[in-house]
This record gives structure tokens, sequence and C-alpha cells, in this order.
């Protein structure tokens, strides 16, 4: 997390104590099950989906489903536990949801068992709904999870600790996720329907036990919050949502926050289909290659929590993670299958731009947000919207159009360029260019002379 500072005095409340290195630990663990659940949903989904018989648009109908729920969820439950608190009993029942209705998505059509039918509508009907229901549970746990941080400790290092450990455990979850996969796609080496929807158990059935163990760690160990709303009672008046749509930076910063979701989402959801069908790899690439991406993006995370950030440096650190994309969609666009070990190489890149581009975007938003604390839910509220509803808009076309016979046929240098192959190499790109030149557009200088610093993942 990127946030500012003063050149002088710490503003830190003199009587306020920081938290413990075990209470950080035990928030921290508290996203893991969200973590490693949206980790599978992305890279796996739709795969597993089309693995078992629904076609390329039924299966974006259930990614579609999923992810607009996700969206409208996320606006509301954030007023509902304003109003209502009980941050943890928020928390408990959104994992509860989470668990038992993704384990329904991966575990086969329900509707279907029940009904003894294996009509394609029941099927994409009975996915949709858990698919549904999981991004209820996964919008209302991590709402719950990301509002307690202001409510446990008034001590704004022990904030910045708080969200930084948070985000250390998400790559621990995602690496954990591809270790899982790999060992699943390792043992079960078979191709038969039934043995496809056994690995596809398997993996989401340990990712929710690892996840679960983590969610009590997270219950048992972190105290329900009990500091009050000093907001409200030193009448800071709430800013309107009108205040930021008057805002050019608003836009700006919302464009650049969404294309960089939309890279990072839509090639983690096609990167299976991409070395499993167009390059020809082995199963297990199917977990190697997410985890190189990932080992790659965390190393760089390492790297960047040790630098002073100003707006220029936001700006060029940006805008170099957006080039490596370009090139790194370049060269997805063009290799051949008998040149399928580059796509290890290309990884190494994909991961450092993605790192590159999401701390940035992320920096972005706070500048955008400032001093204006009072109104800083609805810009994060709103961007996440955003970031939902246009992934899965784009994952439903990509999935959609993919069923067109001509484009699955159409070719350039010999090669045969289908929906992965130009949803992975070309929309990536052309967002990354896209997103470089937005970013070159604003003007990210603060009303005050400060410097910004990124707090350490791992303190």
């Amino acid at each position: 997390m990127v946030h500012e500072i003063n050149d002088g005095p710490s503003n830190e409340e003199p009587n306020t104590e920081p938290l413990g290195r075990l209470s950080i630990l035990s928030y921290g663990s508290g996203h893991m099950l969200n973590d490693i659940t949206s980790s599978c949903w992305f890279t796996y989904l739709l795969l597993f989906l089309t693995d078992v018989g629904l076609s390329p648009s039924n299966a974006a109908i259930v990614m579609l489903s999923g992810q607009v729920a996700d969206a409208f969820t996320t606006i509301f439950v954030g007023e509902l536990i304003d109003r209502f608190g009980h941050f943890k009993l928020w928390h408990a029942g959104g994992s509860i949801l989470v668990a038992v209705s993704f384990s329904s998505v991966f575990g086969g059509c329900v509707p279907c068992k029940l009904l003894n039918s294996d009509s394609s509508s029941l099927e994409t009907i009975g996915y949709s709904v858990f698919a549904a229901i999981f991004n209820v549970g996964w919008a209302i746990t991590q709402v719950s999870h990301m509002a307690m941080v202001n409510c446990i400790t008034s001590n704004p290092t022990s904030q910045v600790s708080l969200a930084s450990c948070r985000n250390a455990f998400t790559m621990v979850a995602n690496l954990g996720l591809y270790a899982i996969a790999l060992a699943v796609f390792t043992v079960f080496n078979n191709t038969e329907s039934v043995n496809i929807m056994l690995e596809y158990r398997w993996i989401a059935y340990l990712s929710i036990f690892l996840g679960s163990c983590f969610v009590v760690v997270f219950l048992i160990g972190t105290k329900e919050p009990q500091l009050k709303k000093q907001m409200q009672s030193k009448n800071v008046c709430r800013i309107s949502w009108a205040h930021w749509f008057k805002k050019t930076l608003y836009y700006q910063v919302a464009l650049v926050y969404t294309l960089t979701r939309l890279i990072t989402n839509v090639s983690q959801s096609l990167l299976a289909f991409y070395v499993m069908n167009d390059l020809g790899m082995a199963p297990s690439s199917k977990a190697s290659v997410p985890a190189i991406i990932y080992i790659c993006s965390f190393i760089i995370s390492v790297v960047l929590q040790e630098m002073k950030w100003s707006s220029w440096r936001i700006k060029s650190f940006f805008s170099i993670g957006a080039i490596l994309w370009i090139f790194s969609g370049a060269g997805i666009f063009v290799l051949p299958s008998t040149l399928h070990y580059f796509m290890y190489a290309l990884s190494v890149a994909i991961g450092a731009a993605n790192a590159l581009m999401t701390v940035t975007a992320i920096s972005m938003e706070s500048i955008l947000v400032g001093e204006d604390l009072n109104g800083c839910a609805f810009v994060y509220g709103s961007l996440s919207f955003a970031d939902k509803l246009s992934c899965g808009i784009a994952l439903y076309a990509l999935e959609s159009y993919q069923v067109t016979p001509d484009v699955k046929s159409n070719c350039f240098l010999g090669i045969t360029h289908s929906i992965p192959r130009l949803g992975l190499g070309l929309l990536p790109s052309v967002c990354a260019f896209i997103s470089i030149v937005v970013t070159y557009t604003m003007d990210l200088q603060h009303r005050r002379s400060r410097r910004l610093i990124e707090e350490p993942l791992l303190s």
C-alpha cells in the first residue's frame, strides 16, 4: 500500500500503542479463503466448465453471473456493515457462503443431480446460481475484512502493517493454489471426463480446507473491533458522490485501474486454455506457468516495497509494467507451439508487469483520495464495481465469440489465432497501451509537497 507522509514529524497519536505482530498476522490470515478461491475461480473455472461439457458461451454466462453478483454486492454490503457492525459475524457468514458454494461450483451441477437431468440449460442455471452465491459471500468477506482496519487501531503504522500483511497472505494463497493444482494434475494424468471432474473437485476441496484453516485462525486470534466511529463524533460531513464526478482525475484513475484489472484477470482466466490448447503443453503447465507469474510478482513486490515513491516514479513504473505487457502480449500472439518453452520466459515478464501495474494503479487511487477520507469508500467501491463488471463482460464476450468458426481459423504467419491467443496476447496489449496514454495525461501532484512511500508487505 502506498500512502503519503510529511517530511516533518510523525502524525501518529502518542497515546495509541501499536499492535503486536501476532495480532497483525492473525488479521492478515482472514482473507486467505477469499484469495485462494478467487485465484482458482479466475484460473480454472472456464477451463473446468468447458472440460465437463458446457459450451464456451454457457461457461461465460456462469462467469458473468458471478462477476455481476460480486459487483453489486460490493456496493451494498459496505452500507449494511456500517449500519449494523459485527465485522466478525459478517466475515464468518461470508466465509461459510464461500466454502459451501465454491465446493458446489466445482463439485458438479447440483440441480442436475437432484432432477436427474443432463440439460445444458439446467447445467448453466445450476452453475450460475452457485457462482452468484459464491461471489456474494466473497464480497461480504472482502468488505468486512477490509473495513476492520480503521476500527481495529487508530495507529497509522499498525493500519499499514495490517494491510501489508493482508497483501502478503494474498501472494501465499495464490502460490498455495498452484502448488495444490500442480500436485493434483501430476497425480491425475488422465483425460476422461470423470477424472477431469475429480481433478478439479480435489483442487477445490483442498483449497477450501486450507483457506478455512486460516479463517479459523483469524476468528480466534482477532478480537471484534471496539473503536468508535471517531469521524462521526467530530461531525465531519460526508463527501457527496458529485464531488468525485467533477474531478477529471477520478475518471483517469478509474480507467487505468479498470484496465489494469482487466489485464490481470482476463489473462489469468485464459492462460490455462492457451498453454494447453494453443501451445500443447503438459497438463502440469496449467499450474507451473501461473506459479512462475506469481513468484515473479512476489519478488518484484518485495523490491518495490523498499523504494521511496513520488508521483513521477509512480507514473514511470506503471508505464514500464505496461510496456512489459505490450511486448509479452506480442510474444504470446506469435508464439508457435513448437517453441512453447519460451512461455516460461514470458511468464517472468508477465509476473513483473502485473506487480508493477497493480502496485502503482492502487497508489493512484490513494493519491486520488488524498485527505478526503470521508469519501474514500465510494472511490474504492465504485472502482471495484467497474472492475468486476468489466471483467465479467469481457470474459463473456470472448467466450461467446469463441463459438464462431471463422475466428478459430484465422491465421497469421502460419499460426492459428484462437480466442485464448487473442484474449491473452492482443487484449492486454491494447489495454496496456491505452493505460500508458491515460497515465501520461494525469496530474498526480499533491496539494502540499509530500513524499510517497510503500510500506513493506511483510512488516
